[in-house]
């Protein structure tokens, strides 16, 4: 199962950790996890190179595992940025989970 921890702040998500394979299939041609990464590194290349965020990624393949951290401070128009391009991934992984619940397990957590 990938279990994925978004940390938002008020309503600004300022965390993404996936961690895990899904088990959906064969590790390579497991077509949810391949969903879930296209998903969660398209969302860090458009806060990197669209947006211009100098977010912090970390990643091991091996153990399946990506995160995606924002930076504390950003401009308004950063901060604007980050919050369409990572509500649009949530909403994706929110769509991708409702189908294949056994295999994805998401926790949204607020902190202030």
């Amino acid at each position: 199962m990938t279990k994925i921890k978004i940390k938002k702040k008020q309503e600004s998500i300022i965390s993404v950790e996936c961690d895990g394979h899904t088990g959906y299939g064969v590790q390579g041609e497991d077509i949810v996890c391949s969903a879930i990464s296209s998903i969660v590194q398209t969302a860090a290349l458009g806060l990197l190179m669209v947006a211009a965020i100098n977010v912090e990624i970390k990643r091991d393949d091996e153990n399946a595992y990506f995160a995606i951290i924002l930076p504390e401070m950003m401009t308004e128009e950063q901060e604007h940025d980050s919050n369409v391009i990572l509500n649009t991934m949530l909403c994706g992984i929110q769509d991708l989970r409702e189908e294949f619940s056994d295999f994805i397990e998401l926790e949204v957590q607020n902190v202030y």
